[in-house]
């Protein structure tokens, strides 16, 4: 499938939409995530107004929008950092909305933030250990613990192997490339057991080169590991080549749903964000 129109690709940055990777999209029975009319307000400001949104299991959704149009605030409603003043949350057919995040962490939501979630001074290696034992936990049967720390070590070496980092496993984090960084922050949040991962702008601050690297990084976990992945990012090369659909917002509200190919096209969109982010975007 040919670039959107007016959307500059880098040659080194062809990103591909999902359908054209041939990779089996898996539709449970529950959505991942399921919101109906979410609002929340600050004072006088009204943040988001009536938002509703659902995200199959196994499908990779964008939200993008102008800054201020309500993306974090919906974010921090969706992973209960925030209380809705109205509207409800369901996890994989479950109501979340009384849930705190510890809660929603439990039922497979992990959220990854703009700014990296790592112990620097820790390896790689010991940054998934924490998260991995913090899940599983060892028995308090000293017969038992050996099993459960073979059970860690083999799940260690095999996030280690899809998260591309074996040889920089022993090093320090905080001395790791920014994209790495982000890298072991994404396994953290699957050493925890995540199903869905919201993701605050996954390539911010990254080259062209490790924004490469991370989108066929997301890809393969997705297929590997059975991810729904629902994301916020403002490189429109990311949004377009990797989404399967996308939720645009403006002033709070959501001002448009659909596949890439019908976002592109939509006016109301070039006007109120895609002609501004992409110069010369004359859509599809």
């Amino acid at each position: 499938m040919d670039a959107l129109p007016g959307v500059p690709l880098h040659p080194r940055r062809a990103l591909l939409p999902w359908g054209a990777c041939g990779l089996p999209k898996e539709v449970g029975v529950e959505p991942a995530l399921r919101a109906e009319g979410l609002t929340k307000a600050f004072g006088r400001l009204l943040a988001v107004n009536g938002v509703s949104l659902l995200v199959p299991q196994g499908s990779v959704h964008a939200v993008i929008g102008p800054n201020g149009a309500g993306k974090s605030t919906l974010f921090a409603l969706l992973s209960g950092a925030l209380r809705p003043d109205r509207g409800r949350v369901w996890l994989f057919g479950r109501e979340a909305t009384p849930l705190s995040p510890e809660a929603r962490v439990r039922l497979g939501l992990s959220r990854t933030f703009q700014v990296s979630q790592v112990f620097p001074g820790l390896s790689v290696r010991e940054n998934l250990w924490i998260a991995l034992e913090a899940r599983r936990g060892l028995s308090p049967f000293p017969w038992l613990r050996a099993r459960d720390r073979a059970w860690l070590a083999e799940r260690l070496e095999e996030l280690l192997e899809r998260l591309r980092l074996k040889e920089k496993a022993d090093r320090p984090v905080g001395e790791l490339a920014h994209g790495d960084q982000r890298v072991v922050e994404i396994g953290l949040a699957l050493s925890l057991g995540a199903r869905l991962l919201l993701l605050d702008e996954p390539t911010a601050g990254m080259s062209d080169e490790e924004t490469w690297r991370t989108v066929e990084l997301l890809r393969a976990l997705r297929e590997a590991e059975g991810l729904t992945l629902l994301f916020v990012e403002h490189d429109m090369e990311v949004v377009f080549g990797l989404a399967e659909r996308i939720t645009v917002m403006h002033l709070g509200e959501v001002l448009a749903e659909g596949t890439p190919e019908a976002i592109a096209a939509d006016e109301r969109v070039q006007q109120a964000y895609l002609g501004e982010v992409v110069p010369g975007y004359e859509g599809a």
